[in-house]
């Protein structure tokens, strides 16, 4: 029957469930192809939307009548989403199907013969390309065990994907070309016994995302019957659009959802579950790095320049490279590099500015005055304030010439097209779109709009709305952009900065503006300062304040516990020990916020503080909240001082008043 019909007896063929979020286009598509590829079949299709804000079952329900929407009232994930399709789903199959897919117009005929062909097999899956016709290795897999989730996290199924002792997790040394039994299926194409899945009680809504499929999979597998993988036909997948649209971070929730499979199936494991940890924290630290590849190429190349200045200033002074002592050799070179580092990070180069030939100027004048101090206690080092100074000489024209070359680089990138995003569907939006397609023709694109708040319109002012900003980072990394102009002037700093901390790796600029010479000024200083003008940054969010600022923290609350070792035996002493814990742990600061139920981007709960100083049991609501905007605002290392003094002056004052 087609286009999703049913039969006069109420038992059908195949029941699709489609759970969606966020991707109404890619609906709106797998949606036509489901009704081609149901013609052959007495077929229901049933959509769960997970409280999408792009108006998804508004706008596509009336296209689809036949369609069973079920519209929930928030984002459940995945699987709970698919057991409230399974619920009341009237197949003797099941499919459980992505929202950004194609399907064939053969798939699941040829899928429903498969399965009724072979009664030993409770779920199979099919071919699953990209959109290049690439295959998707996730789309037959081995189980996570110990090994093969080692060799995947560690890197060994990517260097020897053809050697089956490497790559059991993606299954890659196998043909895609043959059908076979599998351990486990992508999500984005499960068709299995309807009856069967409802026995083990669907997806286990333990998992939010992720997971899930290869959980379902290997409970199909204990209960006695196979999954298999059919390479007869082919759909074809968008692969990530669900989490491309979410403010979810998918590698964090992917690994999570690792943990609690390892958890439930190989729970007796400690070993694996150490490994799985310690993958993951790897991975995360890789995968930090390499969304911050061009600071670290900075950073490495600038740390190579001071080292190879200070071979250059030894041979001019001693002759030779290594003049120095040997017990001076490698503590020199470690020092100076430690130093620089410091030195260049506490000016603001490498996590808060753009590299600039002034900034990195002023950080080699600290390096110089830092190196020429500890001198003086280290008389032993002491070799020569000449060649120090002609490591920083050398060091300051190398950093020029690489900054330089830098800046030239990026500019000859401009010169090709800008990708552009704007923030707000507003008048301003509109203006400013016009502005850049007007004057900057060749060399700039305006890729779309993301909304500010939930949207309904695919289409603003001839710009395609992209989103929402809940998700902006994931828009960044799919469209590529390289700038965000932000036009609607009501978005809370606090915000604008959330915006720009999310997407800070996907190094796109951003600037705070409503017409065209605002962008264009922003530009400007931009280039030449490494500033962004519009956007004010709290001094608490900067890299340099926070990194003082714990440390601080960390070495008082250390020196306060070990001095109070010996009293933790006294229940009391404990108690009022413990936020000096918390203080440890890097979850309150000594110098802090009072709580305001405010969420902010930057500051801690504090031990004090300003409104702790300051009588808080007095003082309104909003006086406590303006004086925590205040101190984020206005922090520096000075504030916190006075703010410690005067706790002890008033603590000091109220000791004397009650004697």
């Amino acid at each position: 029957m087609a286009d999703g019909q049913t039969s006069s007896l109420g038992v059908i063929d195949l029941s699709v469930i489609i759970v969606n979020y966020n991707v109404k286009d890619y609906l709106l598509q797998c949606l036509r192809s489901l009704d081609e590829a149901c013609k052959p079949l007495s077929a229901e299709i049933i959509v769960v939307d997970n409280h999408s804000a792009d108006g998804s079952v508004e706008d596509l329900c009336g296209e689809f009548p036949h369609v069973q929407w079920h519209a929930l009232p928030e984002n459940i994930g995945f699987g709970r989403a698919n057991n409230i399709g399974l619920d009341v789903a009237r197949g003797r199959h099941v499919l459980f199907l992505n929202p950004d897919t194609i399907v064939g117009p053969d798939t699941l005929a040829l899928m429903v013969r498969y399965l009724d062909e072979h009664p030993n097999v409770g779920m199979a899956g099919c071919k699953v390309l990209n959109p290049d016709g690439s295959f998707q290795v996730a789309c037959r897999r081995g189980l996570p065990t110990p090994w093969a989730s080692f060799c995947k996290l560690f890197g060994l199924q990517a260097l020897l994907p053809s050697v089956k002792l490497f790559s059991g997790y993606n299954l890659m040394y196998r043909s895609i070309d043959e059908t076979y039994p599998v351990d486990a299926l992508i999500g984005a194409f499960m068709m299995g016994r309807a009856d069967l899945i409802r026995s083990l009680g669907g997806f286990d809504p333990e998992f939010f995302m992720y997971g899930e499929d290869i959980d379902l999979c290997y409970r199909v597998k204990q209960a006695g019957f196979q999954v298999h993988y059919v390479h007869e036909t082919s759909i074809i997948h968008y692969k990530g659009e669900s989490t491309k649209r979410s403010s979810l971070n998918e590698v964090r929730v992917f690994y999570e959802a690792m943990e609690i499979f390892a958890r439930k199936h190989f729970g007796g494991s400690w070993m694996f579950l150490a490994f799985l940890r310690l993958g993951i924290i790897l991975r995360s630290l890789v995968a930090r790095l390499a969304r911050r590849r061009v600071e670290l190429a900075t950073w490495i190349v600038d740390m190579l320049c001071v080292n190879g200045a200070l071979l250059v200033a030894t041979t001019v002074r001693f002759e030779r490279p290594l003049g120095f002592p040997d017990y001076a050799y490698p503590i020199v070179p470690i020092m100076i590099t430690l130093i620089s580092t410091l030195s260049l990070v506490a000016v603001g180069e490498y996590v808060e500015y753009r590299p600039t030939i002034r900034r990195s100027a002023v950080g080699l004048l600290m390096t110089f005055f830092v190196l020429s101090s500890l001198t003086y206690f280290f008389k032993d080092f002491g070799f020569s304030r000449g060649v120090l100074l002609m490591t920083m000489g050398l060091s300051g024209a190398l950093f020029a010439i690489t900054r330089a070359m830098t800046s030239w680089l990026d500019a000859k990138g401009r010169s090709r097209t800008r990708r552009i995003i704007l923030v707000g569907l507003n008048e301003h939006s509109a203006r400013l779109a016009d502005a850049l397609s007007s004057a900057e023709r060749r060399h700039a694109e305006v890729v779309g709009v993301v909304a500010t708040e939930t949207f309904s319109d695919r289409i603003y002012a001839g710009m395609t709305v992209l989103g929402d900003t809940s998700y902006l980072g994931r828009i960044l990394d799919a469209t590529g952009a390289h700038e965000v102009i932000l036009s609607d002037r009501t978005i809370p700093r606090d915000r604008v900065m959330q915006l720009m901390m999310a997407s800070s790796s996907y190094r796109a600029r951003f600037h705070i503006a409503q017409d065209y010479d605002d962008v264009v000024t922003a530009r400007i200083i931009n280039d030449v300062a490494g500033l962004e003008p519009t956007v004010t940054v709290a001094p608490l969010l900067r890299f340099r304040n926070r990194m003082v600022k714990r440390l601080v923290d960390f070495s008082v609350a250390l020196v306060v516990l070990t001095l109070s070792a010996v009293a933790l035996i006294l229940p009391r002493v404990r108690q009022a020990l413990q936020p000096w814990w918390e203080v440890l742990a890097g979850r309150m600061s000594i110098v802090g916020l009072w709580s305001d139920g405010k969420q902010r981007t930057s500051g801690k709960a504090g031990l004090t503080g300003l409104v702790h100083v300051s009588r808080p049991q007095v003082l309104s609501a909003s006086a406590i909240e303006q004086l925590n905007d205040y101190y984020v605002d206005a922090y520096t290392l000075a504030l916190d001082v006075e703010i410690i003094l005067k706790h002890f002056f008033r603590r000091h004052r109220a000791n004397d008043n009650r004697s």
